[in-house]
C-alpha cells in the first residue's frame, strides 16, 4: 500500500505488487480507452480522470478495487451493480471476482457524455449573461 502521496498515476500503481498492480494497470488502460481526451491526475491520493470535471476515480483497497464515478455514474447503472457492494458515489469490485472492465468502460463513457453535456450547458448559460 502507498504511504506517501503519489505525484502521478505511475507512482500510485508502482506502490502495489502482483495481481493488484496488474488490475490497476488494466483498469487504467480501460478508462483511458473509454475517455481518450481525459487528463490523468491524482486527486484525494488516487488516480482520477478529468475533462471539464472529474469523471471517475479509482483506488486499490485491501480486498477490492474502489471505483468512484460520482452519484450520477452509479444511478444510471444500478441494475448492472446488483452483484457488487455500492453506495451513492462508490462501487467495490472485489479482487475475488473478475473485474468487470466492460461495465467500467460503459460507466466512463456515460460520464464523458455527462461532462460534455454539462460543459455545453455552462457555455450556453454564460453566453446569456
Amino acid at each position: 500500500m502507498i504511504h506517501t502521496k503519489p505525484q502521478n498515476v505511475d507512482e500510485y500503481i508502482a506502490g502495489f505488487d502482483g495481481e493488484v498492480r496488474e488490475i490497476l494497470e488494466t483498469v487504467r488502460a480501460t478508462i483511458k480507452k473509454a475517455a481518450p481526451k481525459a487528463e490523468e491526475i491524482i486527486a484525494y491520493r488516487m488516480p482520477a480522470y478529468r475533462m471539464n470535471t472529474v469523471l471517475v476515480y479509482f483506488a486499490a483497497n485491501k480486498n477490492h478495487l474502489g471505483f468512484y464515478p460520482t452519484g450520477k455514474g452509479i444511478e444510471a447503472f444500478k441494475e448492472d451493480l446488483e452483484a457488487y457492494k455500492w453506495s451513492r458515489g462508490t462501487i467495490q469490485f472485489p479482487y475475488s471476482k473478475k473485474i468487470p472492465l466492460g461495465l467500467i468502460s460503459k460507466i466512463v463513457k456515460y460520464r464523458v457524455q455527462q461532462d460534455i453535456a454539462s460543459a455545453g450547458s455552462s457555455k450556453k448559460l454564460a453566453s446569456k449573461k
